[in-house]
């Protein structure tokens, strides 16, 4: 059985059709990434695998099971936006998770418990890279390091899915191939399921397995919002190449021209 799938998935919102009739299977351990113009529905889908949207029909299930209508454990999710706690450490900043999760009332561990956590929390850190900085404040990191601490975040409860939205968008070009290389490491270290939004044609097929599209397959001028995106292209990867194909070319040429 496929880990993902959408069964005639709708989302709209009043009038407005953001997505429509969305059929798709996810296998276990696949890199998605999702391209497409602005306001098509990529970051939406995303919500929807977290928990934070739900279906305005149709289904999407996780191994055969509707998703859960709440984020929880078995998905993390790393935003462009830092979401990180600016009165925390880097240590505190990923065990606090941990913390409530353990302890959903005080939000503390003490003991061997709260040893425990640091130490897998201290393993995490070093593998992002950031284990010189484990004191350090978010207002002392660069934004690549920002984005690291994002990321041990999402990792520390030991996510199946990973979900990024835009994760690298505000970083330069040497930071931005800093971290390509690093969530492809931990991809395969922590044998994750991963989805992320990109606005880079380029990056979509360098970092995934497989390069979803998104576009509407029917418009209506009269009612712009009358339609909703679908996955106009879903296309294996199977070869890592920094260089984009012909047919990825002619997709950003189509969609420049919008």
């Amino acid at each position: 059985m496929p880990m993902i799938q959408a069964k005639n998935l709708w989302k709209t919102y009043g009038d407005n059709v953001v997505l429509e009739r969305l059929n798709i299977n996810v296998n276990a351990g696949e890199f998605i990434t999702m391209v497409g113009t602005s306001g098509c529905g990529k970051s939406t889908f995303l919500k929807m695998l977290l928990g934070m949207e739900v279906p305005s029909s149709g289904e999407l299930l996780l191994d055969g099971k509707p998703i859960r209508t709440e984020p929880d454990q078995s998905r993390g999710i790393v935003f462009q936006q830092y979401s990180v706690f600016p009165h925390l450490s880097v240590l505190e900043n990923v065990i606090i998770a941990r913390e409530f999760e353990h302890s959903p009332l005080l939000g503390k561990l003490f003991g061997k418990q709260k040893r425990k956590v640091v130490d897998e929390a201290k393993a995490l850190l070093e593998s992002v890279g950031l284990s010189h900085a484990l004191h350090r404040y978010p207002h002392e990191l660069s934004g690549g390091m920002k984005q690291r601490l994002a990321i041990a975040q999402a990792l520390i409860r030991q996510p199946r899915i990973l979900l990024l939205d835009e994760p690298f968008g505000a970083l330069d070009p040497g930071i931005r191939a800093d971290m390509h290389q690093l969530i492809l490491k931990l991809w395969q270290e922590h044998q994750l399921t991963v989805f992320m939004v990109t606005h880079d044609l380029s990056e979509g097929f360098y970092l995934g397995t497989r390069l979803w599209v998104f576009d509407k397959l029917r418009r209506d001028n009269q009612a712009p919002t009358a339609y909703g995106a679908n996955i106009t292209y879903d296309l294996p990867i199977t070869k890592r190449s920094a260089e984009m194909p012909a047919e990825l070319k002619k997709i950003t040429q189509e969609t420049n021209e919008r």
